[in-house]
């Protein structure tokens, strides 16, 4: 049988509008993983315009269709995702939730007070803590956290995220985030870049403390520091040092606590930098 021969031109011409019509389909999917560990940072992408919900929270999209969310500690799934496309027709995406084993961590050596504070110093943690938390309902329309994240400084991991903890053998709340051991003086660099939107040297319980905001509701936060270098308002770019390491607040050492939030869900950093 005689095949026919196709000039090398419409050849080139035939194969990119096929790509075309490739990525064009794959663009209007809907992208989330199968199932994410609780704790997680879930980064989704929507065809650009959609309306996405989770929650009742109407979740922020970017021109791309990137949205994110996150998983909190002892979410038990699967959760739900519901998707209006810009046509009007309703998706929904599924994830199912991966269990971990939490156990249990004992501090000692806690300064009392700070574990059981008298009613003046429960009503200066609560005001310090109603400021924290408003710095974290910023949802800007940046997507810093889509570039990857670093570690601020280089230790030993002292204290993993999400373990209950145990201070002076009263038991307390989970514990937010990682510790990292370093020395006092180390540089604190950030992860990814932001704007600072709250940083204090004084906080009762965390010292010295900073949030650096990532976009989408996103946040890193950096407690027992120091030294501070930055100021709410200020841009700052992955890898600039914001302050560095101490043992203020209620600390037994030096070291970095460094949280991460999805508004008010605490998310594990050890799981975005492993993304």
């Amino acid at each position: 049988m005689t095949m026919m021969r196709l000039p090398t031109g419409l050849l080139l011409a035939t194969a990119l509008l096929l790509c075309s019509a490739v990525s064009a389909q794959a663009s209007d999917d809907l992208r989330f993983p199968a199932q994410v560990q609780q704790g997680s940072l879930v980064v989704g992408k929507v065809p650009a315009g959609s309306r996405v919900t989770y929650r009742d929270r109407n979740l922020r999209v970017s021109g791309y269709g990137t949205v994110v969310l996150g998983i909190g500690r002892d979410e038990a799934g699967p959760v739900r995702i519901d998707v209006r496309r810009p046509d009007g027709r309703q998706d929904t995406a599924s994830i199912a939730i991966t269990p971990r084993d939490w156990p249990v961590e004992h501090v000692n050596g806690v300064p009392p007070a700070t574990v059981n504070p008298p009613p003046a110093i429960a009503e200066r943690i609560r005001r310090e803590q109603a400021q924290v938390t408003e710095a974290r309902v910023r949802d800007d329309d940046r997507v810093d956290f889509g570039n990857g994240f670093i570690r601020p400084v280089e230790g030993r991991i002292s204290g993993r995220f999400g373990r209950a903890r145990s201070y002076n053998g009263q038991p307390g709340a989970p514990h937010s985030g990682m510790d990292i051991a370093a020395p006092t003086g180390t540089p604190v660099k950030a992860p990814a870049a932001g704007v600072i939107t709250f940083a204090r040297p004084d906080l009762y319980l965390t010292g010295g403390t900073v949030l650096l905001d990532h976009g989408h509701g996103i946040s890193s936060n950096f407690l027992h520091l120091s030294r501070i270098d930055v100021k709410p308002g200020d841009r700052v770019q992955q890898g600039q040092v914001l302050g560095a390491v101490g043992a203020t607040g209620r600390a037994t050492g030096p070291h970095l606590h460094w949280g991460m939030n999805w508004f008010d869900v605490r998310i594990d950093p050890q799981l975005v930098l492993e993304r």
